[in-house]
């Protein structure tokens, strides 16, 4: 059973548009005479360190938190947003059912297909019936996550939606993403989902937005600082990996040289980075 966001009609070509942007509270700048536009069809990753205001961002956007300069437009024509944030199970209404939790915003689901993508959460037949209020904390985000895929919408706002969804969840979230036709916003600290899924890079950095028109590999090559953390992230998740005997699509050759193949590369930029720098200062 294949999984799609159920969208509603066709928004106009605009959908986001930040003009001089600014945030922050009384002692630190969040966000400083931003400006970024967002078209139809566009899948964007809103990324930065932790504390650099995504998630703020995404309030402003939805019109959740309030500028204190320049301002925060959504497109005049057909933009209905869907927004999903960390603490949306904290929303749920614990008297309701886990099924009564869904159909009540799937507007145009069957019953069956509500099951099926309840199934497809490890919502198993028995517990449809069971009240909010006797799930986990898991099991909890798993149904807001559900109740978030049936919601009709042209501009999905996401932020971390991968957390607490295993395996087949998160590949099922990125196929429907990916055959998604409205604009989509994401913060995700999963860098495997971020790649799978978007067309454009926005840094939040030194409260600017640095743009970069391209997926998640093309920010990396134009980004030496991000390439290097990745190459590091990578290198203590080999570290941290359990040290066991598994099948594999990859050989132990294979894989030590395409880590090779990420240091030279990584390398080589750096140097081509150097001598452009050295090109500068002597120009």
């Amino acid at each position: 059973m294949k999984i799609r966001f159920p969208e509603r009609g066709r928004s106009g070509r605009s959908v986001v548009t930040i003009k001089n942007l600014e945030f922050g509270y009384e002692d630190e700048l969040l966000v400083n005479r931003a400006n970024l536009s967002i078209e139809r069809g566009e899948k964007i990753a809103i990324i930065g360190p932790n504390g650099c205001g995504k998630s703020t961002l995404l309030k402003l956007i939805m019109g959740l938190e309030n500028p204190s300069g320049g301002e925060v437009l959504l497109g005049e024509h057909n933009v209905l947003p869907n927004y999903f944030e960390q603490n949306q199970a904290e929303a749920l209404d614990l008297d309701k059912t886990v099924l009564q939790t869904v159909e009540e915003v799937a507007e145009d689901w069957r019953i069956d297909d509500i099951k099926g993508l309840l199934g497809r959460c490890n919502f198993k037949a028995d517990m449809l019936d069971r009240k909010v209020s006797l799930l986990s904390g898991g099991e909890k985000a798993r149904l807001a996550f559900c109740k978030f895929m049936v919601k009709p919408s042209t501009l999905l706002v996401l932020d971390e939606p991968t957390n607490h969804l295993d395996i087949p969840s998160k590949e099922m979230l990125e196929e429907a993403i990916r055959e998604y036709s409205g604009a989509v916003i994401t913060v995700s600290h999963d860098r495997f989902f971020i790649k799978q899924i978007v067309n454009r890079v926005v840094e939040v950095k030194d409260g600017h937005l640095q743009d970069y028109v391209g997926d998640y590999n093309y920010f990396l090559e134009k980004n030496l600082e991000a390439r290097e953390k990745e190459l590091e992230r990578e290198a203590e998740l080999d570290e941290k990996a359990p040290k066991v005997k598994a099948k594999s699509k990859m050989s132990k050759a294979e894989k030590e040289a395409q880590k090779k193949q990420k240091r030279q590369a990584f390398q080589a930029a750096k140097q081509k980075s150097k001598g452009q720098k050295n090109a500068k200062r002597w120009n």
